[in-house]
Order: C-alpha cells, then sequence, then structure tokens
C-alpha cells in the first residue's frame, strides 16, 4: 500500500520558546483512517492546519504523494494540495445554495451540477439542493459540508471535530454512513476528535498527543 502523506521531523513553535508540536514524524497509507486525539491545545488542530497548508511548521517536511508540500521556507497553497477539509463549525457559504455550495470547488467541471446532485444524494440531503444553510438543520448542514469535501475527489480528508456540535443520535448515525462511505471510496483521511471512542470506531490507527510525548497505538 502506497504512502499518501509523510511528515518527517516536524515542530512548530509560536515564539522562540512555545512548541506545540516537537519532531514529529508519520505516514499515512493509501485508504487509511488514523485518527489524532488528546487535550485541547496540544496541537492536534495545528498539525491538521500545516497539512492542509493553514501555517508553516518550525522544521521538518510535509509530502504529499511524494511531493514537498511545507518545509520550514515553503509552503505550497492550501488549493493546490487537492485536500478536503471538514471542521466542526461547518463553514458554509450562507449565500449560497446546499448544490451551490457543493459546487464550489468543481466549477472546472462541464457536469458539475449532476455531480452535486450525486453527492447530495450520497449523503441524504437531495431534497435540500435549492435550500440555504440557515434553513436547515445542523447535522443536514455537516452532510453538505462533507458532500462539498468529497465532490473534489481529495488525496486526503483532513476532519477536525467534525461531529462534537452533534446531538448522540445524529452523531452514531452519521458515524455509521460516513465510515461506510470513506471506505466505499478508499479515502485516505485524518480525524481530529476529542472523542476516544469515535476515534477507536473510524481509525485504523489512533496517534494520541500527549504534553511530553506522542503515542501511536
Amino acid at each position: 500500500m502506497r504512502t499518501i502523506l509523510e511528515i518527517s521531523d516536524l515542530s512548530h513553535s509560536y515564539g522562540d520558546e512555545i512548541f506545540t508540536i516537537t519532531d514529529f514524524s508519520f505516514s499515512l497509507k493509501d485508504g487509511e483512517i488514523t485518527s489524532i486525539i488528546g487535550s485541547s491545545g496540544i496541537g492536534k488542530t495545528t498539525l491538521l492546519r500545516i497539512i492542509a497548508g493553514l501555517e508553516e511548521p518550525s522544521e521538518g517536511e510535509v509530502r504529499i504523494n511524494e511531493k514537498l508540500v511545507s518545509s520550514k521556507n515553503f509552503i505550497l497553497p492550501p488549493e493546490k494540495r487537492n485536500l478536503g477539509l471538514v471542521v466542526e463549525d461547518r463553514a458554509l457559504f450562507p449565500h449560497l445554495s446546499v448544490k451551490k455550495n457543493v459546487m464550489f470547488g468543481i466549477n472546472y467541471i462541464e457536469e458539475k451540477e449532476s455531480l452535486a446532485r450525486e453527492y447530495l444524494e450520497l449523503f441524504k440531503v437531495l431534497d435540500l439542493e435549492e435550500k440555504f444553510p440557515h434553513e436547515i438543520s445542523a447535522g443536514q448542514q455537516q452532510r453538505v459540508a462533507f458532500a462539498r469535501a468529497l465532490i473534489t475527489n481529495p488525496d486526503i480528508l483532513l476532519l477536525d471535530e467534525p461531529f462534537a456540535a452533534l446531538d448522540k443520535k445524529l452523531k452514531s448515525e452519521l458515524h455509521i454512513e460516513t465510515k461506510k462511505i470513506f471506505k466505499e471510496k478508499g479515502l485516505s483521511v485524518i480525524l481530529v476528535t476529542h472523542d476516544e471512542e469515535e476515534a477507536e470506531y473510524f481509525s485504523d490507527r489512533i496517534i494520541e498527543f500527549q504534553e511530553n510525548k506522542i503515542i501511536v497505538r
């Protein structure tokens, strides 16, 4: 199985003294789901932001498909990395309909409308395609966010607490549905979560960030 993400000797600090990540190395295989767990403020989201190209590492390298995308003096822009991202607050465009939110990243595709409808159907929100985000529930908005992230066929899907704001019943439903889709599509996924049970359910591997060490299990 090929390596799709390679992180080598990565460190990140705010200023000269406060290190959130120190000498971290990790590889993600094609089709693998890995969760990152740990307490708030320990560096989980920072790592995701570095992979996404939203922050620069202090030391080390990040490679996607063997291509250098981040180092101390180089950062490839996020839009050139072919990544999908879903976060807790969904981040939908309020002025765009559900369908246009999903179509946003695929304007270069001729059949973009039919493809958008296909992904909306996959996540069971096709009947909401003409609605606006404020007109649908939080759970429905998160389904739209997943559809928008997957429609670009990303090399890696990055998830930052995507289920945290949902109630227990809805969270359980989305766990089952999204894991099935991830596995059927052979997606490579990194999930940041504070929920250890969630991590156990989704993951082929779990990385636990602790104060002075990182444990891979």
